[in-house]
């Protein structure tokens, strides 16, 4: 998974699995954590099955060149008829596309079909040239990895092609979890087919297999796993203490506001809620007039929110964050179930307070229009199932509408028909991560394919590419300020590389150092105790010279006496045979 984001999408999956019995590594960015404070491995800490690597991306002479082509291939998707009138799509795209190409896409040749077509064509005969990456080869040798899945590799000009290509070439099964409503309809392309896509719905079963072009025999319909923590879930805390935590009013209604992540270079959301609340507070209606508001800002949109303040308005509360550990989750799901209407402008939370049974709202205003009905995905709210939400065009319009559904009972089957289509298409009592599960299980079980090998033709497309790649890497190096978000973010990312290498280095000379001053204080205290042993053999070799000493002493000693007494002896004795005797 690219973000700590997508872990929300696929936690029941990896329960599940490892609560089976299987072995699961995680590959994720560990700074990337979208709005999360939550310590990763503190997330699924209760699994020891659950493993986490760190991805460890280091920028090459190619990465300037495979950047551009990925994200040219993105672009040149976006002039498709199925995106005829998605045009702010397109544009959201070209942000990311050096301008040399954007230029060069308009030439007469590349404005027909069958040029663009062969436009196409070249680029991913160059992309699939591009050179592996050493650290995914070497993870994939290291893991040995039954299935490999990926998610959600459709990010414009994704990295996570090579973690695809890399496991295709050792031989690993491999599959694609769409992670979202809007992935297969409004990011990159799919530029490799893995073995299995597991898909939602039949909705996306058509995006797959139409925009992406995937064989519908790979294609895998599961559900919507990441919603099944919704279904019949009970809340925690009562209304009343909710609503007392959030400091919200008890004896009234409240309306939910979801915000949406949207695209850059959008109009601020921040800004459209406060006129949003404005408008409900000047309603004719004295109900609506007086309902609360909770708003729920987007993780990846706080920035926003610094010139915005909402303190001012009264019963109007902001809180919220991703719904990632225990906590979270227990907030957004009792924020969804104890409101009366939620609303938004184009955001998952549709289907999250669609699942809960609440009704939903939108407003469709000419500032935001483009990033939704210039969307596909938007569009399946409105049709699927009947659709889900209630949409209007004007503030009175809305207004009337909020009125009616904080004025009238919820039906019991509301949204079911859409919920069924668009979640749970094999019936709301089926749960989607089994499913899931299922296709996973499936996948490891069917035969090993053989590992994915480089044609010549291929390796020699990337011999002439080398000093393309040289090139390119050259002149966006020596660009002060690139254009192209990609060039951008890639420069970020060579900059976090480089300070990586350089924090690394610094600790691995403050280890050297460490070290060294260890291993001279081990010398020095082995010095001094090889000193001292040396002090205390001479002390043991003085005193065994003295005991040595004082027992030759001795023993002369004695026999000096023995000697003396043996004289005497002989005296007396010749004294007596003498008849010597001692005068009286």
């Amino acid at each position: 998974m690219r973000h700590l984001g997508s872990l929300r999408m696929y936690e029941s999956v990896l329960r599940t699995l490892a609560a089976q019995g299987h072995e699961i590594e995680i590959l994720a960015n560990r700074r990337d954590t979208i709005g999360s404070g939550v310590d990763p491995e503190k997330l699924l800490g209760d699994l020891p099955r659950i493993r986490w690597r760190w991805e460890d991306f280091h920028p090459d002479t190619w990465s300037e060149l495979a950047a551009a082509v990925r994200i040219w291939l993105d672009y040149l998707r976006y002039f498709e008829p199925r995106y005829a009138d998605a045009p702010r799509l397109r544009m959201r795209v070209g942000e990311y596309v050096p301008p040399t190409l954007r230029r060069i896409t308009r030439w007469l040749p590349f404005r027909v079909e069958a040029g663009r077509r062969g436009l196409v064509a070249l680029l991913r005969a160059v992309e699939r040239a591009l050179p592996r990456q050493q650290e995914l080869d070497a993870l994939m040798r290291d893991s040995q990895a039954d299935v490999v899945v990926v998610t959600p590799l459709l990010d414009l000009g994704s990295r996570q092609i090579d973690v695809l290509r890399s496991a295709r070439a050792h031989g690993s099964r491999t599959a694609l979890a769409i992670g979202s409503w809007d992935h297969l309809s409004s990011k990159g392309r799919i530029s490799e087919f893995p073995d299995r896509v597991l898909v939602w719905n039949q909705t996306q079963v058509q995006e797959a297999t139409e925009l992406h072009r995937v064989p519908a025999e790979r294609v895998v319909v599961t559900g919507a796993q990441c919603y099944d923590q919704w279904f019949n879930r009970v809340p925690a805390r009562t209304r009343e203490q909710f609503c007392s935590l959030l400091r919200l009013p008890q004896d009234r209604p409240f309306l939910l506001y979801a915000c949406s992540a949207l695209y850059p270079q959008t109009p601020s959301e921040a800004q459209f809620v406060r006129r949003w609340i404005e408008q409900i507070r000047a309603s004719d209606d004295p109900a609506l007039r007086s309902t609360g508001v909770l708003v729920r800002p987007h993780p990846t949109r706080l920035e926003e929110w610094k010139d915005v303040d909402l303190t001012d308005l009264p019963d109007v509360t902001m809180y919220g964050s991703l719904p990632v550990d225990e906590r979270s989750k227990e907030d957004y799901f009792e924020s969804l179930y104890y409101c009366s209407a939620m609303v938004g402008l184009n955001t998952s939370a549709f289907i999250e307070a669609a699942i809960v049974g609440r009704p939903v709202h939108t407003i469709v205003l000419p500032e935001f229009s483009e990033r939704q009905e210039g969307t596909l995905h938007f569009h399946y709210l409105k049709t699927v199932g009947g659709g889900v939400f209630r949409l209007a065009r004007s503030f009175d319009e809305h207004c009337r509408q909020l009125s009616a559904s904080l004025a009238g009972p919820v039906p019991k089957d509301l949204n079911t028909r859409f919920v069924t289509e668009f979640a749970r298409p094999f019936g709301l009592d089926r749960e989607a991560t089994g499913l899931f599960v299922d296709a996973v299980l499936d996948l490891g079980r069917s035969p090993a394919p053989a590992p994915v090998r480089d044609s010549a033709g291929l390796t020699m497309l990337r011999s002439l590419l080398r000093p393309v790649a040289s090139m390119a890497h050259n002149a966006v190096a020596g660009i002060d300020h690139p254009e192209a978000l990609v060039f951008l973010e890639l420069r970020r990312m060579r900059q976090k590389d480089e300070y990586r290498r350089e924090r690394d280095a610094e600790r691995e000379r403050r280890e050297s150092e460490r070290t060294a001053a260890h291993d001279e204080k081990v010398r020095q205290a082995e010095a001094a105790r090889q000193a001292q042993l040396r002090a205390r053999e001479e002390r043991l070799e003085a005193s065994e010279r003295e005991k040595r000493s004082r027992k030759v002493a001795r023993e002369q000693e004695k026999r000096q006496h023995g000697r003396a007494k043996r004289r005497a002896a002989m005296l007396a004795q010749v004294k007596r045979r003498l008849g010597w005797k001692r005068a009286p």
